[in-house]
């Protein structure tokens, strides 16, 4: 088996989205490609009303050697991984630090309040400035409207993976996500995945 190294030790990270766009599969993902360099990896899911576009945060805490608690302690995330740009703005409220870094997905889903007019919604431009000011580093990607482009925004949560293993900050492997997702679908949808982990990763590579 791989050795793999991390930064810290346990790294803490947070998926963050909304009821619907796959955050859960995700974090699960993330975790078994972690866990095929023989990383030990706690999961900790939250779920707020995930049915109706709510809150979905799931807590990963990877470590070399031993297992931790699920639950990441306030200000201790190290990067947090958002399928929604205002859920980067809840969790880093709670969870972040000086030194966190973020990787959100830029398409806003509207809540209710939204869609009735009786709460507004950021401006991307706005959100972006937050973002950057509340952590160390902060990548942008529209993985939604690259997951339509191919075919159905779903993919948006592969795109993302994909993304994140582009940032350095974990050691993912194209090898292993293929490996995981052997084992989670059908073999007619693998190529498809992989074509959208390799373009989320392609879209951080040409970031500056």
């Amino acid at each position: 088996m791989e050795e793999a190294s991390l930064s810290k030790d346990p790294y803490n990270l947070i998926i963050t989205g909304t009821g619907g766009q796959g955050n859960v599969l995700a974090s699960r993902i993330v975790g078994e490609m972690l866990s095929e360099l023989g990383l030990r990896v706690t999961i900790g899911e939250t779920f707020g009303a995930s049915q109706r576009g709510g809150s979905v945060m799931s807590h990963l805490r990877i470590s070399c050697s031993s297992v931790f608690s699920p639950q990441i302690p306030k200000g201790r995330a190290h990067m947090v991984l958002a399928l929604e740009p205002t859920e980067a703005i809840r969790i880093l409220k709670t969870y972040g630090n000086p030194a966190v870094k973020v990787l959100t997905n830029t398409r806003p889903i509207h809540s209710i309040g939204v869609i009735c007019g009786d709460q507004s919604y950021p401006s991307l431009k706005d959100l972006e400035a937050w973002i950057r000011e509340l952590s160390q580093t902060a990548w942008f990607i529209d993985s939604t409207s690259a997951g339509l482009e191919m075919g159905n925004p779903i993919l948006g949560n592969v795109i993302s993976v994909g993304a994140l293993s582009a940032t350095g900050t974990l050691p993912l492997k194209r090898q292993h996500f293929e490996t995981v997702l052997s084992r989670r679908m059908p073999a007619d949808k693998v190529a498809l995945n992989l074509s959208a982990y390799d373009l989320g990763a392609s879209i951080i590579k040409l970031q500056p």
